[in-house]
């Protein structure tokens, strides 16, 4: 959590970390400000309270977020730029060497987090680097402060996911009644004029319903029948038509608008009916689904139930990554993810030897099995977000039936 920011910095060894960019869709600049329509920096020495350097035309914004803030006006950048004959990095990195002088901020180790075009970056940071020899300028990948502070979440974070799947859902349910208010015609979803109903139109459908309950869809949406549904990232394509008896993987991950929290959820339907072998699979995913929620427990390693997971599917004759790391047939990802800023975050079911991630109380992650054969065209996966509260138990945030068949109401 953002109190514990001090305590992983001394962990880290870190003395001050600079997060920069816009305060909307950069999740880093999100968490430490609150957002905001405004693109500057902020930087945090070890100890002290963060302060935002920002436009002055911004400087409104920037005030709402409750920080110190103060203007980049006052390190001209034009001048800086023009005393160094035009070298920009060089005027960035100089304007950069003067703000964290203003702050105390001569030696020690830095951090850098935030969005900016890499290229940008890298002449950036390393103009800056040769600035200033006394500070160690740290970039950080899977274990980063950042990601360390995100990873338990306070009651007011856990209630904005849970809005958001409120309005997750809300939205799976208005797709759901599309679907099946729709007549069929030779196995096909019609529309009133006769002309097929297409995962293009369905598409559009979810983007403008979640935007008209104040949330976005930066990621996109998976929505995938048949075969596509067998590959687990297939996003469907736009032009394939709704058909009874294909598997339809829905994974709906939206967050809130300005690149708020976001919310992680899928399921997999049949509309009409499922054929026998498309319910079989099911049926074990679901099993799958349930024996791992009911063996959670607090405090324990989560990529332990990757293997309980890779467990009860080779039970039952399924390939997985374990048996095959090359396999695109079977159980051919992990298990979960945290969920928070990120759509994906820690805790990580990783099986790498390093991770050892536990689910402690204030995480969100997912639970997530499937089991995909594309050579014969489906796909099934089955995906909630949970919670671990205070008290110790596992709570689904925003829970949703978990029927495979949506009976058509038009046919």
């Amino acid at each position: 959590m953002k109190s514990d920011l001090d305590t992983l910095m001394q962990a880290k060894n870190l003395d001050a970390i600079l997060v920069t960019g816009s305060a909307q869709n950069n999740p880093f600049m999100v968490y430490l400000t609150g957002g905001g329509h405004m693109t500057g920096d902020l930087i945090k020495k070890r100890g002290a309270s963060p302060v935002v350097f920002c436009n002055p035309m911004e400087r409104d914004e920037a005030a709402r977020t409750g920080l110190e803030t103060r203007s980049l006006a006052d390190y001209n950048f034009n001048e800086l730029v023009k005393q160094l004959d035009g070298d920009q990095a060089a005027a960035y990195a100089a304007r950069y060497q003067a703000m964290l002088a203003d702050l105390g901020i001569t030696h020690g180790r830095l951090a850098v987090y935030g969005r900016q075009d890499a290229g940008v970056a890298y002449a950036i940071f390393s103009a800056l680097q040769k600035c200033l020899p006394e500070i160690e300028i740290v970039g950080e990948i899977s274990d980063s402060l950042l990601y360390q502070a995100l990873y338990i979440k306070d009651e007011a974070e856990i209630e904005r996911i849970r809005r958001m799947g409120r309005i997750t859902t809300s939205v799976v349910a208005q797709v759901a009644d599309l679907l099946t208010s729709h007549a069929v015609k030779d196995e096909v979803l019609v529309k009133p004029d006769g002309q097929p109903l297409t995962i293009g139109e369905v598409k559009n459908k979810i983007d403008l319903w979640l935007a008209e309950l104040g949330a976005a869809n930066p990621d996109g949406t998976i929505f995938a029948i048949g075969a596509d549904a067998g590959v687990p990232h297939s996003t469907g394509k736009p032009a394939d038509l709704l058909r009874l008896g294909q598997t339809i993987v829905f994974d709906i991950f939206p967050c809130e608008r300005g690149g708020g929290y976001y919310y992680d959820f899928t399921r997999t339907w049949c509309l009409g009916y499922a054929p026998d072998e498309v319910q079989a699979v099911y049926e074990t995913v679901l099993d799958t689904y349930r024996k791992v929620v009911s063996a959670l427990k607090p405090g324990s390693v989560f990529k332990d139930y990757q293997g309980l997971t890779c467990d009860l599917y080779e039970a039952q004759g399924h390939a997985t990554l374990r048996t095959n790391p090359r396999a695109q047939s079977g159980y051919v990802h992990g298990l979960g993810h945290g969920v928070g800023l990120h759509v994906h975050e820690k805790p990580s079911s990783s099986t790498l030897e390093t991770n050892t991630d536990r689910l402690e109380p204030g995480v969100v992650f997912t639970i997530e099995p499937g089991l995909y054969y594309p050579e014969r065209g489906m796909g099934v996966r089955l995906e909630n977000t949970l919670h671990l509260r205070q008290d110790g138990k596992f709570e689904v945030l925003a829970p949703y039936p978990l029927d495979l068949v949506l009976p058509m109401r038009a046919r």
